[in-house]
């Protein structure tokens, strides 16, 4: 038998292999998608590492600036971008300032903290404290009294108290430290831990909280280094009294009472100084 030639109106066959135009355009479409997720989480990813970073406030270390459930940004640009995997930083706007408030990272093992540079095979944590002294500085903390370079931080008594998460009556002082005039609490019944003068090492700081009589700072483990510093923190974007477990979250039942009762919306875009 003789093979019958195709008509003109029946479609040829694809070529094998190749992926038609509907094929091509969906595949297309996919690789717009996600390569918009690709490179949105690559910006959100960068902006983490080199200008932002959110932090929570665990502790009352720095009562009353900052609440136990504050929580801030820390801005990374500042004292100039760390180079990812090492202690190097691009130049920056300033240098830190007495009076800064700083988040940085140290060396913790167990209830034993050190400067992080000081024990490099211990896992990291992070601190937020205020710079009080500067590299060159002459520290001293005795009954109660800072002194920096044989001054006395000039405190001014005020009628406030502050009751803290203990139940803890504290009494509010206003401290002038630097361009920085902010409150401290004092325990009358204590006096905190002490410090004989320091001389603070060329390029590391003296940090303090100012919850001055219940704070784990370089009174007791010593100072830091700029290469730890994270940044200043900077302004507060969200704050709650909640310390239940995350999976209450997932409770429609809860939202409310933490959203009427616990969260704190007058904090909401707070300066921190």
């Amino acid at each position: 038998m003789r093979p019958v030639p195709r008509s003109g109106m029946e479609p040829a066959p694809e070529r094998q292999g190749r992926p038609g135009p509907a094929s091509q355009g969906a595949l297309r479409g996919l690789w717009d998608q996600v390569g918009t997720l690709v490179l949105a989480v690559l910006i959100a990813l960068g902006i983490r590492a080199f200008v932002i970073e959110p932090f929570r406030i665990p502790s009352g270390s720095m009562l009353p600036t900052l609440l136990i459930g504050d929580h801030l940004f820390v801005n990374k640009f500042v004292y100039g971008m760390k180079i990812p995997f090492t202690d190097l930083r691009l130049p920056g706007l300033r240098q830190p300032e007495r009076g800064d408030v700083v988040v940085f990272s140290v060396a913790k093992q167990g209830t034993s903290i050190y400067p992080a540079d000081e024990r490099p095979d211990f896992p990291r944590d992070n601190f937020v404290k205020r710079i009080v002294g500067l590299p060159g500085d002459t520290v001293e903390v005795r009954d109660g009294e800072v002194r920096v370079n044989g001054e006395v931080l000039p405190q001014t008594a005020t009628d406030d108290t502050f009751v803290d998460d203990r139940g803890r009556t504290l009494l509010v002082r206003q401290e002038q430290l630097g361009a920085h005039r902010h409150a401290v609490l004092d325990d009358p019944a204590i006096t905190g831990l002490q410090r004989t003068p320091l001389v603070v090492p060329p390029g590391r700081y003296f940090m303090m909280g100012d919850n001055r009589d219940f704070s784990n700072d370089s009174r007791g483990w010593g100072t830091v280094r700029l290469a730890e510093m994270k940044g200043p923190a900077f302004i507060l974007y969200w704050s709650w009294d909640f310390d239940g477990p995350w999976s209450a979250l997932l409770s429609p039942l809860t939202w409310y009472d933490l959203l009427a009762h616990k969260a704190r919306w007058s904090r909401l875009g707070t300066t921190v100084n």
